[in-house]
């Protein structure tokens, strides 16, 4: 965290819910619970990006012991902490907007693949992106926990998300320029917490 502030010094005033989600994330990933994301455009890019630091070693080499696979996949293989950007399943996904409402898209996905104890992440720059709201509403519903990365003003996600990482950035890329410091760090502390001592 200090490093991350030393670099990134205007996230300070999202220290605490930074450090909330991290603890709720090692907490769902404990108990066996997935992480899913959402969000449009630039956004949407990031949930891939998350995602793919959270399914494979970050900075760690994530040393995998199931003794029930074979030694040798076993030992070509890393530690996964599962993640699904829900926009990524390019074919369910264009079913739904062409059959469904549009704005529930993402909740459509979200309630075929979400279970509760798990982790919604609401990704929306404005923090009012309709088919992203509709699916932290769900989340919610569901029994899942929403953590929000959204812009200075948080949006109507604010209100919706148990955890709201409000950037200090109004502008569209100032605001993803600066979600990408703080995802980064949740995917690596969590990475420490879980794999650090293998």
């Amino acid at each position: 965290m200090n490093e991350l502030l030393q670099r990134y010094p205007s996230l300070r005033v999202c220290k605490d819910s930074i450090e909330q989600a991290v603890k709720k994330m090692t907490s769902v990933y404990r108990c066996g619970g997935t992480c899913l994301l959402c969000g449009n455009g630039g956004s949407a890019a990031d949930c891939d990006h998350m995602a793919g630091e959270l399914l494979k070693g970050f900075r760690l080499p994530r040393t995998v012991t199931d003794s029930d696979l074979p030694a040798d996949l076993r030992e070509r293989l890393q530690g996964s902490l599962p993640a699904i950007s829900l926009h990524s399943a390019s074919a369910a996904l264009t079913a739904s907007l062409n059959d469904l409402d549009p704005a529930m898209v993402y909740a459509q996905m979200l309630y075929g693949l979400g279970k509760k104890g798990d982790i919604l992440f609401a990704l929306s720059t404005s923090g009012n992106a309709e088919n992203v709201c509709n699916a932290a509403r769900l989340a919610r519903a569901m029994g899942m926990t929403v953590i929000a990365l959204t812009g200075e003003s948080g949006g109507r996600l604010a209100d919706l998300a148990q955890i709201c990482i409000r950037v200090p950035e109004t502008e569209t890329y100032k605001v993803q320029e600066l979600h990408l410091p703080v995802y980064h760090y949740l995917c690596a502390k969590t990475e420490e917490v879980l794999f650090g001592e293998s």
